[in-house]
């Protein structure tokens, strides 16, 4: 049997948005909007570049409904160009792109088969001896198990299984077409192509079952190399497996210790150099980063006062030392060196303390705040992220609020 090797990618989701990133750097919203097809740009580039003899995409090549078909002719030309250097792609549908979902559509190029969505297919590579069977998404929520009715190994052939699935589950991730290793493994195939999960996996080490991940990160929830699986075959036998990094840009959490930092010049010191390290790990590509302030400093209060002009510096930290480098977010996690300080305004007649302890245990009161904020979240739809458009829950807003009327109090300020 030949030797040869082909690439298992999932998870592109083409035409996905990027929640918030406009609201905070328009040069970043723009250079990681641009990243998921310069990222399939790779994918298909270095699918060619390494003589690979096919292409597998486990599901979600798009996000969801097409706003017009820019997307659809965008993934058609990366095939095409697989199709020029004679190489095959097996796409299969997942919960974003299900058949109910993605419902436009244009003319595939004839070296792109998709996987039916009414059940298990068998795609045959004669001259490798190779089969693929897989069933795409006819609709977005598939709750049954396909994997069982996937038909068995076929003889004489490389049999490779692909599935957009959850497993036994992988939260954060919704639990679609749920099933068991032990369901993967009874079928008798060589390598299983899995698609849904977004962090790279290899749930089984022989045979081979693995999830690549997606290919290009598109929130800070999704940080670190991303991209898909060279799998090296030898006489008919899965001989290795190597990740294929093809990501454009990346998010990354940035973690500073400004414990010994006492005034502002220390903690941009701190900050640089964590995010030195960020930069190096991200080996030259674009990073949005998400910088986390931790540690017990006299520097609390004035840091929580004075969020906006702290967030400039670290922004203006992040283009000194790189030219795609942006600021995703800062994050405040600091604790007070001593006691906190009561809050006593002017002639101690008003108790602040107090007032902020009832208000936070009044329900009545944080269900309005809560509405409230809901509304300028809805104001702001598409500016911020829906999963937290403000960034912190309300008991941590009310804790900063604690800390900014004692760093007025304390400056002589009205509180």
């Amino acid at each position: 049997m030949a030797s040869f090797s082909f690439v298992h990618a999932a998870d592109l989701h083409l035409g996905s948005p990027l929640a918030g990133l406009a609201a905070r750097d328009p040069a970043m919203a723009e250079r990681f909007g641009d990243a998921t097809r310069q990222a399939v740009a790779s994918l298909v580039t270095r699918t060619i570049e390494l003589g690979a003899r096919f292409l597998v995409i486990a599901g979600d090549v798009y996000d969801g409904p097409w706003p017009d078909n820019s997307v659809g002719l965008f993934f058609n030309r990366e095939m095409a160009r697989l199709g020029r250097a004679g190489i095959p792609v097996f796409v299969l549908r997942g919960n974003h792109d299900a058949e109910s979902v993605v419902t436009k559509s244009v003319t595939l190029p004839d070296n792109v088969a998709s996987f039916d969505t009414r059940k298990p297919q068998t795609h045959v590579i004669g001259d490798l001896r190779v089969a693929l069977h897989g069933q795409g998404f006819a609709d977005r929520q598939v709750t049954d198990n396909l994997a069982l009715s996937y038909p068995p190994a076929l003889a004489g052939h490389l049999n490779i299984g692909v599935l957009h699935t959850s497993l036994t589950g992988r939260p954060p991730h919704a639990d679609y077409a749920p099933c068991s290793l032990n369901d993967l493994l009874s079928k008798g195939y060589d390598y299983w192509a899995l698609g849904h999960v977004h962090a790279h996996e290899i749930v089984h080490a022989d045979p081979p079952v693995i999830f690549p991940g997606n290919i290009q990160g598109r929130s800070i929830r999704e940080t670190g190399a991303k991209g898909a699986v060279l799998v090296h075959v030898e006489e008919g036998a899965v001989a290795g497996i190597e990740r294929l990094i093809v990501d454009e840009a990346r998010f990354a959490r940035v973690e500073v210790d400004v414990s010994t930092a006492s005034d502002l010049p220390a903690l941009l010191r701190a900050a640089e150099a964590a995010i030195g390290e960020a930069l190096q790990a991200g080996e030259g590509r674009p990073l949005a980063l998400r910088v986390r302030l931790f540690g017990r400093t006299s520097l609390q209060g004035w840091a929580i006062a004075n969020r906006a002009t702290l967030t400039d510096e670290i922004v203006n930290l992040c283009g000194h030392l790189a030219t795609e480098a942006w600021l995703e977010k800062l994050q405040l996690d600091l604790r007070p060196e001593g006691e906190i300080a009561p809050l006593v305004a002017g002639d101690a007649a008003l108790d602040l303390s107090a007032l902020i302890e009832e208000a936070s245990g009044d329900e009545e009161l944080r269900a309005e705040a809560q509405r409230q904020l809901a509304l300028l979240a809805g104001k702001l739809a598409g500016l911020v992220d829906p999963a937290a458009p403000f960034g912190e829950d309300l008991d941590t807003l009310l804790a900063e609020a604690r800390l900014l009327l004692a760093e007025r109090i304390a400056e002589g300020g009205q509180a």
